[in-house]
């Protein structure tokens, strides 16, 4: 591995040279190491640059101010950076851990991702944080001795999330956790949480862009009530974005300095001296309990007044439609899918066509779509 050298980094961080590498052997990175090199791969990939027009909550076509996949993974990228400075984590695997978490995100989202696992129940199911390590692990078509981008096992690592004991027992030592109980580094552990704050305030400001939820409404939610006091308190007379800016900047910051010391108090209280005693030892990232309740009021109230809104839920049951109706279309005549997919459905039809689908952006499913089954009239 690279001994291109890590600066500042705690006793409990990953440390690229003491990676335990990829899974094929590659020479060492000149003029950055490991995980730089990781980070850079994902920004390059096709699957990352999908990410522009994949629906965070809502579809692109709805507006050009609501955040997508690409902009949301940045905002997590950020947020987790800032918090792995202050604790002496390697910045570089946090940053490409957050960039890479959502690239196996299906079109529409959450509705798109249901959809698709309801198709595959019986071959095998769906799950975004699989299909994100099925990207970077095969799905990108970029080098000349491998597929996928051949990450380091730590950025892979990170990347599943999630995962099943079945399933978990299918992939190998990068899921190894799953079975074993043990937990995965800090990096990843921050990347997962960054992820939750990230998108819990950057959706109150969707959904308030949006007029689906109100200022009123959020007056009953803890977290934002009390923000809002303090700028209302310091700026009289504040209204508009301005206001609902001010406010969610507070919470984002007061839910990153929570998340930060009560973290350090862990890592005091455990006292890890490397990255295995990280793994050995109890989740280390976490907020304290009053911040912990109150991000947890803050999601309850968006599942309940925001994502169960009438609105969202019926583009969400137009995006249900329009996968269901696309991979059976698929599955029952593989020669509609371009011909560089046709071959890897000769081997598994219907994980050929959820790759297909998966990686999809959202413009490009409708459109898919209407070519498959629009008829229009054409002059006679």
């Amino acid at each position: 591995m690279a001994e291109w050298p890590s600066a500042a980094l705690a006793p409990w961080a990953a440390d690229p040279r003491s990676s335990r590498g990829r899974v094929h052997a590659e020479a060492s990175p000149v003029g950055r190491d490991d995980y730089q090199r990781d980070r850079d791969r994902i920004i390059h990939s096709t699957a990352f640059r999908r990410l522009e027009y994949k629906t965070q909550v809502f579809v692109n076509h709805e507006g050009d101010l609501f955040r997508t996949r690409l902009t949301h993974s940045l905002e997590v990228a950020q947020i987790a950076r800032s918090v792995a400075r202050n604790l002496g984590l390697n910045e570089s695997l946090t940053e490409a851990i957050s960039l890479a978490h959502d690239l196996g995100h299906t079109p529409f989202g959450h509705a798109g991702q249901d959809a698709l696992n309801e198709c595959m129940r019986d071959h095998g199911g769906f799950e975004h944080n699989l299909q994100s390590l099925r990207v970077v692990d095969v799905l990108e078509e970029r080098y000349a001795e491998f597929d996928g981008l051949n990450l380091t096992f730590e950025a892979r690592e990170g990347i599943l999330k999630h995962c099943s004991r079945r399933n978990a027992r299918e992939l190998g030592a990068v899921a190894e956790r799953f079975l074993s109980g043990a937990q995965p580094s800090l990096e990843a552990q921050l990347a997962n949480l960054a992820d939750e704050l990230a998108y819990n305030n950057h959706d109150v400001d969707d959904g308030l862009r949006s007029g689906l939820i109100t200022l009123d409404l959020l007056g009953e939610v803890g977290i934002f009530a009390r923000h809002a006091r303090e700028v209302t308190t310091r700026h009289p007379g504040l209204s508009g974005r301005r206001l609902i800016h001010e406010t969610i900047r507070r919470m984002i910051n007061s839910l990153v300095v929570d998340l930060t010391r009560e973290t350090r108090r862990r890592i005091a209280d455990v006292n890890p001296a490397s990255v295995d005693d990280v793994r050995a030892a109890p989740p280390l990232v976490g907020f304290g309990d009053s911040m912990a309740a109150e991000h947890a009021e803050l999601k309850q109230f968006l599942r309940d007044a925001l994502y169960r809104h009438y609105r969202v839920l019926r583009m969400s049951a137009k995006a249900r439609r329009i996968v269901g109706e696309l991979f059976q279309a698929f599955l029952s005549d593989p020669r509609l899918l371009p011909p560089q997919d046709q071959g890897r459905a000769r081997q598994n039809p219907a994980r050929a066509v959820a790759d297909y689908i998966a990686g999809m952006t959202d413009r490009y499913a409708i459109r898919e779509h209407r070519r498959l089954f629009g008829i229009e009239e054409t002059a006679g």
